[in-house]
Formats: C-alpha cells, sequence, structure tokens
C-alpha cells in the first residue's frame, strides 16, 4: 500500500486536517505585490500525494482517513453558562459594585452590603441569559456546506475506479473527485481537468460574478486570468489562483474533475475558525463604560477619605464613621447601572428579534448599533444585486442600436439549449431578459425592418464558454436559409476583436469606445456574427475566425430596490455609509451614483497600499468609496475609521469579511452568510438588507438613550446629595443621615430608577449617533449636580426655620424632613430631565410617571408610617411641607430653565 510522503505527512501531524500541496500564494510573507509562484502541474500534484487521475484505493483512503481525521470543520462549542456568567464580571462597574458590596460588608454595613451584592448577581444573570439565547438562535441558523461528493475509489490497484458518493467528511488528501453544476466544493482542491467550469466564491472572497477556472496545465494564455465572467482581479492571492477551488464555493457552471489537497482544518474556509488572528479591540461601548467607570471610581475612593477627614477634624469622630463614609460613596454609586444597562439592552434585543427577526449576540453590541456613525458595506448583495442587467445596446460606433442586444440573446438562447447547460450564466440571463423586454411579435429595428424572434432561429451547434477563449459561440440557421449557417460569437471584448476581420485602426478605435464605456462602470459584451456555408461536420473554436464586428452589449449591476431609501435614512440618521468592495473603481462608482450617493473621489487598494495609517485615517474621513480591496484592505480601511475617532459598523457576509468584523465596534451580517462570519458577528439580520439596519440602529438608539438618560439624572441627584452630606456632616452635631436611612432611600431611588429602562426616550434621540462620553457626562452632572446640592441646602434652612420652635426630636425630624426632601427631587429629577422637551411633556411616559409619583408618595408617607421610628425619622410639622413646597416649586424652575438652555446648546430640543 502506498503512502504519502513524509513532508505531506508531517503538514497533517497534530491537526485532523493536512495542506498536503503548497498551495500558490498561502503564506503571508511575500507582499501583494510579488509575483506568485508558478503553479504546480497537475501531475506534480498528484505526484506530491501520491496519488493518480484514477483516484485512490479504498483501502489506502480509510488508512488516511485515520491518519488526517474527518473532513470536518472545527467544531462549535457554546460557552458554559458558569463561564459566561463570570465573564460578565470583568465588567468595570459590575466589578467596582462587587468590591463595594465586600466592602460594606467589611464594615458591618450589612444591609448595603446585601442589597449591593444582589443588585451585581441579577445584573449577571440577566446578561448571561440574554446572551445564551442569542448564543441558541444563531446555532439554530448554522448550515452544512456540503454533505456528500462524487469521488474516484477502486477496490484493488487492477480494478477499475468507481465513482461514488461518498459523504464529504471521508474525504481525504489524494481523492480525486468530480464537478458538476450546483456541487457545493468540499474541500481544497486543485483542478485536472475542466470544460466551462465557472465557480461562485463570493463567500471567500466577495467576488460577486462566478470566476472561471481552470487546471493549470490549460492556463498557459495569460489572458485567461481576465475570464469575462469575472470581475477584475483584486489582488486575492491565493483565491485568484484559477486551478484551485476551495471549500465553501459552488459550482456555477460547467464541469471538472479535482484532486483533493486540503481537508478539515487545513482548508481556507476553515482557516477562518483560529480566532487567535483576529483579536478585536475595545468597543465603543466598552471604551464609553470603562471611562464612565474611572470618573466613577475616582470620586468613590476620593469620598470616604474625605468624610472621614472632615469629621475628625471638626467633630473629633473617628472610625464610628466609616460606615456613614460608605454609605455616602454609595450613595454616588448608581448602583442600578449594570441591571438598567442590562434590562435596557435586553429589552431592545429581544424586540428587535421578535420584530425584525435581527439576532443580537452579544449585548454590548445594541449600545453599539446606536452609536455607530460609519457603516461599512460591500456592495454586493446590499447596494446591488447578484446578478447584472443590461443597461444598453451599442453599435459598433458606440451609438444605441438593438442589433447587438438581439444576436448576443441568439448565442445565449441556443448555446444553453445545444450545451445542455442547466441554467443560463448570470450575464446571458440578464441578455435574454432585456432582450425579451425589447422583442415582441410585432417589433421591427429602428429602420423598420422586420425583427426575426430568437426562437425562430434553428439551432446547428454551440460552443459554450470556455474560461481560457473568453468567449462562446452558436451556430443556428436563418429561417428559410437552407445552405447557409450563421455563426454567433459573444465574450470579452478583447478576445472577440481578435478573431473580427478588422484593420488595425478599426480595432484600435473599438477598443477605445470600449474603454469609454468601462470608466462609466460598465461590463461589456462584444457581439459578432459570420456567414459559413452549411456543412455536416462538427464546428470547433478553430471556426471562430474572419467575424463580422456588430456591437457591444454594456450590462451594470442591478440595484437592490431598497437601497436607495435606505441609504437616504441612514444619511438622516447621521450615519456615513462607506463602500468597500473588490470591484472595480468604475463598477463600484456607477452603483453608487445609480443610488444618490455621491462617490467622490474613489479610492484603489493600490493607493491604500502606499498611505502610512495617519494618511489613510484623514483618507477614509473623506472618500466613500474604495475600490479593489483584499479583505487586509478591508480590515486597514476599518481600523483608521476607528482610530479617527468614528465608531464603525462592518456589513459582510463572507469569509474575505472576517477581518474587517473583527476590526468594527460592531460585526453585522445577514442570516444567509457562511457559517464562520454567523459565529463571529455580533449582529446577525434576517436579510442583507440596509432597511433591516435602520431598524437596528434605531433600537440601539433607544436603548443607549434611556441608559444615558438614567445616566444623567441618577448621577446629577447623587453628586448633588453628597455634596449635601459633606456639607451637612460639617455643620451638623450629628450626622445627617444614619446608614439605615441612606439604604433605604437607595433602595427607592432604584426602584424607581428600573423604569428608565422601559422609557421611550425623544425623538431627538434618533436622529444622530448616541454614545454614552464621559466628558458630557462629567459637564451634565457637574451642573446640574450643583443646582441639586442648592436645593438640599436651602432644605436645610427651611429644616431649621420649621423645627425652630417644634417639640420633636431635632435628629429624628431633620432625618425624617430630609428623607422626603430627597425623594421628593428626585421624583422632580426624573420628570424634568427626560432628553428632549417634547420627552419631558410626554404624556405617553407611562412607567417613569408612575414610578415617580410611587417615590413621592413613599417620600412623604414614610415617616409618618410605623416604620419612621424603627429608622429614627419622625412626624414633621405641618410648616415644613409648606415651606418645602416652595423650594421643590423654585428647584422645578431652576431644573427647566438649565435643561431648556441645555438642550438648546446641544440641538436636543
Amino acid at each position: 500500500m502506498s503512502s504519502v510522503p513524509e513532508n505531506a505527512a508531517a503538514a497533517g501531524t497534530g491537526d485532523r486536517s493536512a495542506v498536503v500541496v503548497p498551495m500558490p500564494g498561502a503564506t503571508a510573507g511575500p507582499p501583494a505585490a510579488a509575483r506568485p509562484p508558478a503553479a504546480p502541474t497537475s501531475l506534480q500534484v498528484l505526484r506530491s500525494l501520491d496519488s493518480g487521475p484514477r483516484g485512490l484505493l479504498e483501502a489506502e483512503a480509510d488508512e488516511r482517513l485515520t491518519r488526517f481525521g474527518e473532513n470536518i470543520l472545527p467544531a462549535w462549542r457554546p460557552v458554559p453558562w458558569p463561564l459566561r456568567f463570570l465573564r460578565t464580571l470583568r465588567d468595570p462597574f459590575t466589578s467596582v459594585l462587587f468590591c463595594l458590596g465586600l466592602v460594606s460588608a467589611a464594615v458591618n454595613a450589612w444591609g448595603t452590603a446585601s442589597v449591593t451584592l444582589v443588585l451585581v448577581v441579577v445584573s449577571c444573570v440577566l446578561r448571561s441569559a440574554e446572551e445564551h439565547r442569542a448564543d441558541r438562535a444563531t446555532a439554530a441558523l448554522r448550515e452544512l456546506v456540503a454533505t456528500t461528493a462524487t469521488a474516484l475509489r477502486r477496490s484493488g490497484p487492477d480494478a477499475a475506479p468507481q465513482a461514488r458518493d461518498i459523504p464529504v467528511g471521508e474525504l481525504v488528501p489524494g481523492d480525486v473527485i468530480r464537478l458538476g453544476p450546483g456541487d457545493l466544493v468540499p474541500a481544497d482542491v486543485q483542478l485536472l481537468r475542466a470544460s466551462g467550469l465557472t465557480v461562485h466564491q463570493s463567500a471567500l472572497t466577495g467576488e460577486s460574478a462566478p470566476v472561471g477556472k481552470h487546471p493549470a496545465d490549460a492556463g498557459q494564455r495569460e489572458g485567461a486570468a481576465a475570464a469575462l465572467h469575472s470581475v477584475p482581479d483584486a489582488g486575492a492571492g491565493v483565491f485568484a489562483q484559477r486551478q484551485l477551488c476551495f471549500q465553501g464555493s459552488s459550482v456555477a457552471s460547467g464541469s471538472g474533475t479535482a484532486v483533493v489537497v486540503a481537508t478539515g482544518g487545513g482548508t481556507r474556509f476553515a482557516a477562518a475558525y483560529d480566532r487567535s488572528a483576529h483579536r478585536r479591540g475595545a468597543s465603543a461601548f466598552d471604551r464609553s463604560v470603562q471611562g464612565i467607570s474611572w470618573t466613577l471610581i475616582r470620586f468613590m475612593l476620593l469620598t470616604p477619605p474625605l468624610v472621614l477627614m472632615a469629621n475628625a477634624a471638626l467633630r473629633g469622630r473617628g472610625l464610628e464613621t466609616l460606615p456613614f463614609a460608605v454609605a455616602v460613596a454609595v450613595g454616588l454609586t448608581p448602583e442600578m447601572l449594570p441591571v438598567i444597562v442590562t434590562t435596557a439592552l435586553a429589552r431592545g434585543a429581544s424586540q428587535l428579534a421578535r420584530n425584525s427577526g435581527v439576532i443580537v449576540k452579544r449585548l454590548p453590541a445594541l449600545h453599539d448599533l446606536g452609536a455607530i456613525d460609519v457603516l461599512c458595506l460591500d456592495k454586493t448583495g446590499t447596494l446591488t444585486q447578484d446578478r447584472p442587467v443590461v443597461d444598453r445596446s451599442l453599435d459598433r460606433t458606440g451609438n444605441p442600436d438593438p442589433e447587438a442586444l438581439h444576436w448576443a440573446a441568439v448565442n445565449a438562447l441556443w448555446t444553453l439549449q445545444l450545451a445542455d447547460l442547466p441554467a443560463p450564466d448570470a450575464l446571458d440571463e440578464a441578455v435574454l431578459d432585456a432582450s425579451e423586454q425589447q422583442e415582441g411579435p410585432l417589433s421591427v429595428w429602428g429602420g423598420g425592418t422586420p425583427r426575426t424572434a430568437v426562437g425562430s432561429y434553428d439551432a446547428v451547434a454551440a460552443l459554450p464558454f470556455d474560461p481560457v477563449r473568453r468567449l462562446s459561440t452558436a451556430v443556428v440557421r436563418l429561417p428559410g436559409g437552407f445552405g447557409t449557417h450563421v455563426l454567433v460569437t459573444k465574450g470579452s471584448v478583447e478576445a472577440v476583436l481578435e478573431r473580427c476581420d478588422l484593420d488595425p485602426e478599426e480595432r484600435e478605435r473599438l477598443a477605445v469606445v470600449a474603454a469609454r464605456e468601462a470608466t462609466e462602470g460598465l461590463r461589456l459584451l462584444a457581439v459578432a456574427r459570420t456567414e459559413r456555408p452549411a456543412r455536416l461536420g462538427t464546428y470547433t473554436p478553430a471556426d471562430e475566425h474572419g467575424l463580422a464586428f456588430l456591437g457591444f452589449v454594456a450590462l451594470r449591476d442591478a440595484l437592490t430596490p431598497s437601497a436607495a431609501d435606505a441609504l437616504e435614512v441612514l444619511a438622516r440618521r447621521g450615519v456615513t455609509v462607506k463602500v468597500l468592495t473588490g470591484d472595480h473603481p468604475g463598477t463600484a462608482a456607477r452603483a453608487c451614483r445609480d443610488l444618490g450617493l455621491d462617490p467622490g473621489q474613489v479610492v484603489s487598494a493600490e493607493e491604500v497600499d502606499t498611505l502610512s495609517e495617519p494618511e489613510l485615517a484623514r483618507a477614509a474621513d473623506r472618500a466613500t468609496v474604495f475600490a479593489r480591496c483584499t479583505p487586509g484592505h478591508k480590515a486597514r480601511i476599518v481600523a483608521a475609521l476607528r482610530t479617527s475617532g468614528h465608531t464603525t459598523g462592518f456589513l459582510g457576509d463572507g469569509v474575505n469579511d472576517l477581518p474587517a468584523l473583527h476590526a468594527a465596534d460592531v460585526g453585522i451580517c445577514p442570516r444567509n452568510a457562511v457559517d464562520v462570519v454567523r459565529e463571529t458577528a455580533d449582529v446577525v439580520l434576517a436579510e442583507k438588507d440596509l432597511g433591516a439596519m435602520d431598524h437596528a440602529i434605531t433600537a440601539g438608539r433607544r436603548s443607549t438613550g434611556n441608559i444615558a438618560t438614567y445616566l444623567r439624572i441618577t448621577l446629577s441627584s447623587n453628586l448633588g446629595n453628597v455634596i449635601a452630606m459633606l456639607a451637612a456632616g460639617l455643620l451638623l452635631p450629628f450626622l445627617p443621615m444614619l446608614p439605615a436611612q441612606v439604604l433605604v432611600q437607595n433602595l427607592c431611588f432604584d426602584a424607581a430608577q428600573l423604569a428608565f429602562a422601559f422609557d421611550r426616550p425623544a425623538s431627538s434621540v434618533l436622529r444622530r449617533p448616541t454614545e454614552l462620553r464621559p466628558r458630557d457626562f462629567l459637564r451634565f452632572i457637574t451642573g446640574f449636580g450643583l443646582l441639586n446640592a442648592a436645593a438640599d441646602l436651602a432644605t436645610f434652612a427651611v429644616l431649621a426655620l420649621a423645627l425652630h420652635d417644634s417639640r420633636s426630636d431635632g435628629q429624628a425630624a431633620f432625618h425624617s424632613g430630609w428623607f422626603t426632601e430627597n425623594l421628593l427631587t428626585q421624583a422632580l429629577v426624573m420628570l424634568l430631565l427626560r432628553t428632549g422637551r417634547r420627552a419631558a411633556k410626554d404624556r405617553t411616559g407611562g412607567p417613569l410617571r408612575a414610578a415617580a409619583a410611587g417615590l413621592a408618595v413613599v417620600g412623604v408617607l414614610l415617616p409618618l408610617t410605623p416604620l419612621g421610628p424603627p429608622l429614627g425619622m419622625s412626624a414633621l410639622p405641618p410648616l415644613y411641607y409648606l415651606l418645602l413646597a416652595s423650594v421643590l416649586a423654585l428647584y422645578a424652575y431652576g431644573l427647566a430653565a438649565a435643561r431648556n438652555r441645555y438642550e438648546r446648546k446641544h440641538g436636543l430640543s
């Protein structure tokens, strides 16, 4: 029994797969501009694999299967629940709350410690549950790459090879397989033979059209790389090698025989699962939360020492004030932040999944969606459909003329019929559709000459499209034209002109006409014909000469119907769209112009290679379209946009999009994306549709708007309370508020603040990207916090006046008065500081209004209930409530004035 050579076996050691043939361009070492090494011939490949064109022996295949493992992708394993729970503790603010709970327990403030730790657990459970739900939804979308493959196997050395359908998992390096139309390529293979083979490999490269493939032995002509049915090569490296087909691609047309060179984890498709090569940096949410958390941490670390030192210096109090100092620090802390954030994001994600079919796999990604101000995407499938349409038909002078389209349709129809192809190529389909719309039973040529219908000719023979020839020919007989055959040829401009009977000047003039049309982003087919005496013998490519040139058929990408409206909506939302495509610059620019998106100066990948990182960041800011992009180019551009301060999203669906998905703040893919992309992306859309992107961005802004409103209101109130507590601690001979009272007050605040997660933010929040910026919050909470502190200090004066002649216990009465004022001012702040004047006046804010009303009722009634005395509070005289109403009225007026000024300054009204 023969075996794989030692060097091949070593390649598979330690892996469940093997790459047993050096694949041209497979290494990342040479620069993009370097010429790839010459491709090994079919014979060399078979020898290196110790295989042959008759396939492997059954026993040999079994031995290799044992050695190299099954041909399956790396298994997707869900994250265990305990590990997912522990990961949620890495959130900076959750960690801070956890530490505060431990400190509270250390100073015997068991009530504060219990509440804080319960909030930490609730937040972690909510986030873990929502992310687990998203993972389950994504797992349900996993699809098999292929199920069976047709392989040649032999039972013995002298036995004839038998074509057998075997499970894809049993393929091994050296297997010889057959490929036909519609087949999924089950492994990485090198072609041995091919007939008109074209392959869809958009999942790997993003190319919008099928790519012509042929064996290395048939690729001696350099022109084969410019196959008719391919977009211009974008420097795709190994994917540009025409003799190679890759797992994850599918056969569009033609047939071929190939030898398997890599299976399982050794395939290009499986290599995308190597997460270690793609480590995403901190997202917009991570940066925002970390900034806010560290700002609060500094305040919290500073507060207890200040309280202790002030009380020790002015009142002679020692460590007995430590629980109060910790309570003040906790009072500054928005304990409900993790719960509010998780609840708001989880609620938004659930509604998005229910109403729009959008799955948010990572909850913070919903915030990042709302913060997006730049959306990067590929052209194909998003702005354009994955098919061409005929734009116009031209004569040899470049003027409109239907004749070229007519004869192109004759070629497409009869090539399809006689070559027994399963379906027309995308270009042929576009030609036939346009011809059907143009021609009718009574239609005539421009000069009034009756037109023969495309289907009225008698078919004689067909030479189907070949990637090496770059053209196809149909031989037909005119109705009543016995004795004469018409050869109709269409294909690439260069290939057709070579076969036409033209003088050099005319050939050059026609090439100029074609180049002019190509600069407008059109793809050209050249059409020619000739008449020959009828004969009985077969026709061959040698008969494709001496043709009369007829004209051109110009095609463009079909636009996605909803794309123009979606782009307009995104522009109104403040989202700039950047197109990153592997297509020709003219093609990409044409599609953008047709959709109303100004392409500006198109930047090509060659230009990107010459730019430094700062220069690329400036170019990425200015340009709208980047053409001929490889996966590396896309990732560099996205990273440059993030470096310049933008929050970026990337919408992609192929393996070639993985680097850019990792480089973006939020990676987005459609439901029909390849497995590895769905598992990597943060957000999965029901369809690759920009309309769904608008729904997702809106949901993100709603959730982030509620979180921002909560933070502004809570932090400003807490800061005001802390300032007042510090002042009271220095002015009063007793603690201004007992730790138990601080705990109850915080519980009341926390319960009421949960309503923020269910609020409906103002429409102004949806008009622009929303991001939690620490500096903006610091300015807001400082101004409104000082206003709140002024109201508290005014309350001290009211309490002094109201209690001057009162017989009640001064300390208990002060605690009651301040407790009531704190809850009432908090209720006012919740109602008056909602973002936007309309939001503040909106009667639909049911949950928030109910929470504020409940908070006010508790603040007024709790000191009067039997729970008051155990908490150290007593009833207050009626005069206090009258004076407090005056303070609250002035405070409400001040809040409204300050809010209006803030909104005018920031354009939120």
